[in-house]
C-alpha cells in the first residue's frame, strides 16, 4: 500500500515566510536584503498615509515590491475592533481597492493594526475578500504601543507562536516570532528540523523601521543569509502558503490510492513511501506507483 504525504513544491517539507508592516522607508533596505538571499515576504500597507515622509510612495510600490506580495494593513491604521462595522469595511475595502489599483493584482491578504481583530472583524474580511489576516497575539497587542512610545530595545516581544506549526484559522494567523525575539535561535532551531513527515512553517514579522530605531539590520542580514543555502525550505509569501495549500486541498484521490487527479491550474506535490517526489499538474490524472 501506498504511503502519501502532502509537500511544498519541489516536495520540499519547510516554508519560510515573512511579514512586514506600514510600508515605511526602510522597508527598501530590508527589501534589498531579501532579494539578495532570494527570501520571500508579504508588506502590509496603508494607503491613507502615503503622503508621509516615512512612507514609500506608491509610484515606488511596483519596482520594489516585485516577487513579493503587498497586503492590506487598513487606509489609516486604527485599533480597529473599537470602530463601528461600516468604517471597518471602508477601512479595508478602500485600502484594497487602492493597493490593487497600484500593484495590479488582487490584493487578498491582511495585517491586523496594532494587533487589534475579533470574529466581527474576521467575518467581514472574509467578505471582503480577504482570505487570510495575521494576529500579533495579545500580550503584543497590549503593549505595542508603549513600545512604540519608549523605544525600549530590550524588550521581549510576546504572544507570537514560538513554533513551526500552521493555523487552523486562517484570520488569526500567528507568527512564529518577531525579528527581535530570538530570531537566528528560531532560525537555527527550523533549519534543523529534518523529520519530513511533518510540514513545517516558519513565519516572521515585523516593522523595517525597527532595525534602524534598533540598529540591528545584522540579524536579518545573518538570518537571511543563513536560511538561503537550505535546499529544503520553500521561500513563499503568505497568500502563496493560503494558495498552495488550497490547491494540494483540492487533489482527488482514488479510493485505492493508485490515481490521483488535480483539477485545479497550478501544480501539487506529494512524497511517496517517504523519499518518491512527484508532481501533479494542473489538469493533470496521474496513475501512482513505487
Amino acid at each position: 500500500m501506498l504511503k502519501i504525504y502532502k509537500a511544498f513544491p519541489g516536495g520540499k517539507h519547510k516554508v519560510l515566510t515573512m511579514s512586514y508592516d506600514d510600508g515605511k522607508l526602510d522597508d527598501r533596505k530590508l527589501v534589498s536584503i531579501f532579494n539578495k538571499y532570494g527570501i520571500r515576504g508579504t508588506f502590509n500597507l496603508n494607503s491613507g498615509l502615503v503622503d508621509q515622509d516615512i512612507r514609500i510612495n506608491p509610484d515606488e510600490w511596483v519596482d520594489l515590491y516585485k516577487g513579493h506580495e503587498v497586503a492590506t494593513h487598513t487606509v489609516t491604521h486604527p485599533t480597529i475592533d473599537r470602530c463601528p462595522t461600516i468604517e471597518i469595511v471602508q477601512e479595508i475595502l478602500d485600502d484594497r481597492k487602492f493597493l490593487e489599483q497600484i500593484m495590479g493584482y488582487p490584493v487578498r491578504g491582511h495585517a491586523y493594526p496594532n494587533g487589534s481583530y475579533s470574529p466581527r472583524v474576521e467575518r467581514i474580511l472574509k467578505d471582503l475578500g480577504i482570505k487570510y489576516a495575521r494576529i500579533v497575539g495579545d500580550e503584543y497587542a497590549a503593549t505595542y504601543l508603549a513600545k512604540q512610545v519608549q523605544a525600549d530595545t530590550n524588550f521581549q516581544i510576546l504572544g507570537d507562536s514560538n513554533g513551526y506549526a500552521f493555523p487552523t484559522n486562517l484570520y488569526e494567523w500567528k507568527a512564529t516570532c518577531h525579528h527581535n525575539h530570538n530570531l537566528l535561535g528560531f532560525g537555527n532551531d527550523f533549519k534543523d528540523l529534518k523529520k519530513k513527515q511533518y510540514l513545517y512553517m516558519m513565519y516572521v514579522w515585523g516593522h523595517s523601521f525597527e532595525f534602524t530605531r534598533d540598529n540591528n539590520w545584522n540579524v536579518i542580514e545573518e538570518f537571511c543569509q543563513t536560511m538561503a543555502d537550505s535546499d529544503d525550505i520553500w521561500f513563499a509569501t503568505n497568500i502563496e502558503i493560503v494558495d498552495y495549500m488550497e490547491t494540494y486541498d483540492k487533489l482527488q484521490f482514488a479510493a485505492d490510492l493508485s490515481f490521483v487527479y488535480n483539477p485545479s491550474f497550478a501544480s501539487a506535490w506529494i512524497i511517496i513511501n517517504d523519499d518518491k517526489v512527484v508532481e501533479i499538474k494542473g489538469g493533470e490524472l496521474r496513475e501512482l506507483s513505487y
